[in-house]
């Protein structure tokens, strides 16, 4: 059963000044413990990256082999039809892996709540930096330092930055600092919220994410 939490906030400029505004956000969250649903999408995100490439042959994909080794009495060794068997060296294999696909199902409704139970138990790290997108029009990483120490983030731990739209200033502000990931609000994901130990989110962001999660 789901019910709905609000969370209130006041955003920052990008000097760290706390600006004459408070917003909400409405998310619908599961009223027990979702983490069997958190564990279930997060089992879903990790397969999605496995290739499912690795490949082996079997005794009619390896080349050669056409030609008996021997005739079948006499020489006093084993009977051998081919010496691609899987018993033999440079033979096939038996039962190797084979190219797949690894998917676990999980239903929109299903993966829309367990972003907003996420987002919900997160609130507590929540920083909500206004023009963030405006202020990075140069792609200079020193500019994105100096907004985070003006906002005291703490970039010893793993922050994860929310934004609408991941634009080419951003990403190349934020690709040379070891904690900082940069994602937009259309492909947030189980995987970054729960490494995230503060989320740095903007505005636009947060309404991208009404318009995609909340109902």
């Amino acid at each position: 059963m789901t019910i709905q939490k609000f969370i209130k906030y006041t955003p920052l400029d990008t000097t760290g000044n706390f600006l004459d505004l408070t917003e909400e956000l409405k998310l619908n969250v599961l009223e027990k413990s979702g983490n069997y649903l958190v564990h279930r999408d997060l089992l879903r995100h990790q397969n999605l990256q496995r290739q499912g490439s690795s490949s082996t042959k079997t005794r009619s994909e390896v080349r050669g082999g056409g030609r008996k080794p021997w005739k079948q009495k006499g020489t006093g060794r084993a009977r051998a039809g081919s010496n691609r068997s899987p018993l033999w060296k440079g033979g096939g294999v038996i039962f190797g892996p084979k190219p797949k696909t690894i998917s676990l199902k999980l239903n929109k409704k299903e993966r829309r709540l367990v972003l907003q139970t996420l987002l919900y138990n997160k609130k507590n790290n929540f920083l909500i930096i206004n023009d963030l997108e405006i202020e990075l029009i140069k792609s200079q990483t020193k500019n994105f330092l100096k907004i985070c120490n003006d906002c005291k983030v703490n970039l010893d731990q793993k922050v994860l930055v929310i934004v609408s739209k991941k634009t080419i200033p951003l990403k190349l502000s934020t690709q040379n600092i070891k904690n900082v990931e940069l994602i937009s609000a259309s492909n947030l994901n189980t995987f970054s919220l729960l490494k995230a130990k503060q989320i740095i989110l903007t505005p636009l962001a947060i309404n991208d994410i009404k318009e995609i999660y909340c109902d």
